[in-house]
């Protein structure tokens, strides 16, 4: 296997990853447009990181008009193997409350505007996203919580909605009434094209709230959140300074699949690929492409 690389998507709130040695940033370019922000790639221990503010430095990007496929891709021709995505998250369970961390492992996509595949008309592919986290990487985000002393716990489902604005009542009701444990705005089309691109991938759902269905905590505003990020932000660097010591030198194979997505994932036959979409997939899908 490679070289294990490990990227971290920064939500909000987490606009840097201090304690990087042999710091740089690098602006990479991306034939599907501009990502958040440069990377910042660096080492924890031996472990080679690269960040990346999902908002932009400054939170400049609404969740909407994220260009996630430049920041996959950018993260994949940095050599990114395994993604851990930080996101503010609302909860829907009581059990889960503001300051929790969850380690999902399920997500619903409720989003509508986002791009959310690298393929498409001249080169079409289907990959498995049954499974859509990886357990290997979820595992050692656990190990690293339970080192560092930060509450956690394991599994649930994110539903993934448009945004900016928060939930209506009625749709709060709604998700909680299905049994989803939380919601937030940025991990879908994210883990979907983090998986065509076979890279691992694990969401630390950072609960900051309660939507909007708490009768006794009110509405969700930005000021509730704002207090409940500063208070993770600190646990999520210990998070990532942990998962960085023990990580492994090379890549391991995924439970699910993610490492080797592509290998019966391509449909449309190669006389019939259009070769200015198999340009721009040369870093996503290079390693199937060019076999």
């Amino acid at each position: 296997m490679s070289e294990a690389v490990l990227g971290i998507i920064g939500g909000s709130g987490i606009y840097d990853l201090p304690g990087l040695t042999d710091l740089r940033e690098e602006r990479i370019e991306s034939p599907w447009g501009e990502p958040s922000d440069v990377l910042r790639i660096g080492r924890m221990g031996k472990t080679k990181i690269v960040f990346l503010p999902r908002h932009g430095r400054g939170h400049a990007i609404p969740p909407s008009e994220i260009n996630y496929r430049a920041n996959i891709d950018v993260l994949k021709r940095a050599g990114v193997t395994d993604l851990v995505s930080l996101s503010a998250c609302g909860s829907y369970k009581e059990e889960l409350y503001p300051g929790l961390f969850v380690l999902v492992d399920q997500f619903v996509d409720r989003s509508s505007r986002r791009e959310s595949s690298f393929f498409g008309r001249g080169c079409v592919a289907h990959v498995s996203f049954g499974h859509p986290v990886g357990p290997r990487l979820q595992q050692r985000l656990a190990d690293a919580a339970e080192a560092e002393g930060i509450p956690f716990v394991r599994n649930g489902t994110l539903v993934t909605m448009e945004g900016p604005q928060f939930s209506t009542l009625a749709e709060s009701l709604t998700y909680k009434g299905v049994g989803y444990d939380l919601i937030g705005m940025t991990a879908m089309p994210e883990a979907k094209l983090a998986r065509e691109a076979e890279i691992t991938y694990a969401t630390v759902a950072m609960v900051t709230d309660y939507d909007c269905w708490h009768e006794e905590h009110g509405p969700v505003d930005v000021a509730a959140v704002v207090k409940v990020l500063h208070q993770n932000a600190d646990k999520a660097k210990r998070l990532v300074a942990r998962l960085a010591a023990d990580f492994p030198a090379e890549r391991e194979p995924c439970p699910a699949g993610s490492h080797n997505a592509l290998d019966t994932a391509i449909i449309t036959a190669p006389p019939y690929r259009d070769p200015a979409l198999l340009a721009k997939l040369d870093a996503v899908a290079g390693r199937v492409l060019k076999g």
